[in-house]
């Protein structure tokens, strides 16, 4: 009888560890869970209001040429290929010119004789001038008479006119070798300005027909001076009401991500651009501030620009993904219980907001506000960040 006392008294002991077990599952199965939130702390720093282009911009060069001889005609020579490097006044091309080196040659000729001519006729001016001086000393003695000293005189006044004549023949004859020049320079593509070769179209042999006014067409060489680069970017009509000349930037680049370029407005454009009914923009350039930093880039890059347009440093700041419509954030409090408050705001963009009133330094506001479930009253813990590997040293 005993035993079976004791049988029913440990079945029932094991029941109820049994249910015990099933209820501290249950229980623990349905018990609210925490959730995981990422956090940033409420700190002193720097916030600026900035603006920012509205579609990609792009690098430019202070000085872009796109060159072609003035005159049509056959390449003869070609200096260069793309990617050289050339200096001011440097050849570029050739175009067959030999007709105008012949034309040229001739002028040259043709001043020789005249040269020739003006010394032949200078020389039997003053012989004429001698015998109409000799006339008048002569007439002066009554040796000769007044008729022979005038025929003396205008022989001489006939001469002088022939060589004066013979020296304007010079003159035309230095003339026609400037224009022959000249016509053979249009023939010769010489560089601007030092610079890089970006583009060539044509070949050794191919015919250069030159642009007809209103038709454009390929330069024969394109010529950048990327010693002087800047970022041309449209900026919102309404943002850009807010710039000035000389205000202080950033450029970032796709190619270079991670990194900013200081830089300075240099231009704001005196017109705006409709490209689309509801897109209306004003170009805005930037220069930058060290010109080192343009060695490594290209025209042609996709580049961004943010302008300071005002800033305050060692104000209370909170990211900005961290704050909800109606100035309100979302604070992890010492309880785990997450808690809504409105505050006040003041400078800000897209990566930090100006905290005026209604946060202090070290509160912790929720930046994942986008993961399901977070709202004011549910229970949370802030995600541990992971440590940074730290960069191995360089030698």
């Amino acid at each position: 009888m005993n035993n079976n006392k004791r049988r029913l008294a440990l079945r029932l002991a094991l029941t109820a560890v049994v249910i015990g077990i099933a209820a501290a599952a249950v229980w623990y199965a349905t018990r609210p869970k925490s959730l995981l939130v990422a956090v940033a702390e409420a700190d002193l720093g720097r916030v600026e209001t900035t603006v920012a282009n509205t579609r990609a911009g792009s690098i430019a060069a202070c000085r872009r040429a796109k060159l072609a001889p003035p005159a049509g005609g056959r390449i003869e020579s070609l200096k260069v290929k793309e990617g050289d490097r050339v200096r001011a006044g440097q050849l570029l091309l050739t175009l067959w010119n030999e007709d105008l080196a012949a034309r040229e040659k001739v002028s040259r000729e043709q001043l020789q004789t005249a040269l020739a001519h003006k010394r032949e006729v200078c020389e039997i001016a003053a012989a004429a001038g001698r015998d109409a001086k000799r006339a008048r000393e002569l007439r002066a003695r009554n040796f000769v008479s007044q008729e022979a000293v005038e025929r003396a005189e205008t022989d001489a006044a006939a001469k002088q006119a022939g060589c004066d004549s013979a020296a304007t023949q010079i003159g035309e004859a230095d003339a026609r070798i400037l224009a022959s020049r000249a016509d053979t320079a249009r023939t010769v593509l010489r560089a601007p300005f030092d610079g890089i070769v970006a583009e060539v179209n044509g070949e050794i042999g191919e015919y250069l027909t030159p642009s007809p006014p209103g038709i454009p067409t390929l330069p024969a060489v394109d010529l950048i001076d990327d010693s002087c680069l800047y970022v041309s970017a449209p900026i919102d009509e309404v943002d850009a009401a807010q710039l000035r000349v000389g205000m202080t930037g950033r450029v970032t680049l796709d190619a270079y991500r991670g990194k900013h370029f200081a830089g300075r407005v240099r231009r704001i454009a005196p017109y705006v651009l409709a490209v689309e009914k509801q897109a209306r923009t004003v170009e805005v350039e930037v220069e930058f501030d060290q010109a080192q930093d343009t060695r490594q880039l290209l025209v042609g890059y996709s580049a961004d620009i943010e302008i300071v347009v005002s800033g305050r440093d060692g104000v209370l700041r909170i990211p900005t993904p961290a704050l909800m419509p109606g100035n309100r954030v979302l604070v992890l409090g010492a309880s785990g219980a997450l808690e809504e408050r409105k505050i006040e705001t003041g400078l800000a963009n897209w990566e930090y907001t100006e905290v005026r009133n209604g946060l202090a330094r070290g509160d912790s506001v929720v930046t994942s506000l986008e993961r399901e479930g977070v709202k004011a009253g549910v229970k949370a813990r802030a995600e541990r960040k992971e440590p940074q590997s730290k960069a191995p040293p360089t030698r």
